[in-house]
């Protein structure tokens, strides 16, 4: 997965604290912590700027968010909900946290966008568009 812009760098991530508390002691349990996709959202909670809850900006996709983004490179409109792992129903569109999509979008504001390859190795571009509190 590349989370990283044309610039090169990874872009900027916000979490709120009651996020990155819940999602640390989820990473902890022994059913998670050995899962494949463990590394990687703790290496994107490393890097967040992690902020009260009540200063959380506006625009900005967290848990339960359902977060709209459109693929730069196909067109194609997608919006998905992040959820907990054992939430998770691809046809309803709650994508897990654990899914190196829902990592890679945990924090990104409206308006950044994360280059991604799909498990089928397609890649694509997601621009955030909208995120509506969960």
């Amino acid at each position: 997965m590349n989370t990283r812009p044309a610039s090169g760098l990874p872009p900027s991530i916000v979490v709120s604290q009651r996020d990155a508390t819940r999602l640390e002691a989820l990473l902890e349990t022994p059913q998670w912590r050995h899962h494949a996709a463990a590394d990687a959202l703790l290496a994107e909670l490393a890097r967040a700027e992690v902020r009260d809850d009540d200063a959380m900006p506006a625009g900005v996709a967290g848990m339960h968010s359902r977060v709209e983004c459109v693929d730069e490179l196909s067109g194609e409109r997608h919006a998905l909900t992040l959820v907990y792992p054992q939430d998770a129903d691809v046809d309803a569109g709650k994508v897990s946290i654990l899914a190196p999509v829902g990592s890679a979008l945990l924090g990104l504001a409206v308006g950044q966008r994360i280059d991604w390859a799909t498990p089928e190795g397609r890649g694509l571009r997601l621009r955030v568009t909208a995120v509506h509190a969960g």
